[in-house]
């Protein structure tokens, strides 16, 4: 795929519509690279003029935060800001909520003010100008499927309807989860959770979740978070259920029913 750098098209002069911000997961987890192909993908399909920071994009420190290891963090981020600042950015998409949360509500303070959309949002703004339009009877038309809110989504940024709608726009059969929207169960990676071993307990929060998203018979669990993609992913091998139902992106399912 072609995706220009920063670097490389502020030295042609040029400057781009919104900074794709890609994040750890999107770049190096072999699954998460998918969603970032998907969505680069979209965005070049719909014209949009779009760039990615390449080897100066750094981590946003959030798993350090989290963990408590504040000094981390904000080395970190003062790094970000610096070379965001520099290039004089002012809108950045990312498909990660764990970017999306700290770059939008924690970066102001250390001198990092950007408008920060989310791509369910941004998908969603698409569809809504018709600058997406979905096949005719697409690969998911009349499938079962069931949407896990993202803790930094919903709850923390209070995002519900643009990822449902956008579902909604494939003419899908959308089953709620027992537990949802603002009352949703994490799934389990939050919080740093990913990087460190679990406490004791009788199960694991991701298996749970799987099977509550197992429990409305959809064929398809969607999500919006690559962190979430990866925990439901396992509870969904753990009940041998691989074969049967997929664990997807919201920006996967556009690309492909994209017409």
């Amino acid at each position: 795929m072609q995706v220009p750098t920063m670097a490389e098209l502020m030295a042609n002069g040029e400057n781009p519509e919104v900074l794709f911000w890609v994040g750890c997961a999107g770049s190096f987890d072999q699954r998460a690279q998918k969603i970032t192909k998907a969505f680069a993908s979209i965005l070049t399909k719909v014209g949009i003029r779009f760039a990615i920071l390449g080897k100066e994009e750094m981590c946003t420190g959030d798993p350090a935060r989290r963990a408590g290891n504040e000094f981390m963090f904000q080395m970190m981020a003062y790094q970000n800001i610096q070379i965001l600042n520099g290039y004089g950015i002012k809108k950045i998409v990312t498909a990660c909520p764990h970017c999306f949360n700290i770059l939008k509500n924690e970066y102001p303070e250390l001198g990092g003010t950007y408008e920060v959309i989310h791509h369910a949002s941004f998908l969603q703004q698409l569809i809504d100008e018709g600058r997406i339009v979905m096949k005719e009877g697409g690969e998911f038309s009349g499938k079962t499927i069931s949407y896990h809110d993202s803790c930094y989504l919903g709850r923390a940024n209070d995002i519900y309807e643009a990822p449902r709608s956008v579902l909604n726009a494939m003419d899908i059969e959308l089953v709620e989860m027992k537990r949802c929207k603002s009352n949703g169960l994490c799934c389990g990676a939050g919080g740093a959770q990913m990087f460190k071993e679990e406490e004791k307990g009788n199960n694991r929060i991701n298996f749970e979740r799987a099977d509550e998203a197992l429990a409305t018979g959809a064929s398809v669990i969607a999500s919006a978070c690559p962190f979430c993609n990866t925990m439901l992913t396992d509870g969904i091998k753990n009940s041998n259920k691989e074969d049967s139902v997929q664990v997807l992106d919201i920006a996967e399912m556009v690309d492909a029913s994209m017409t």
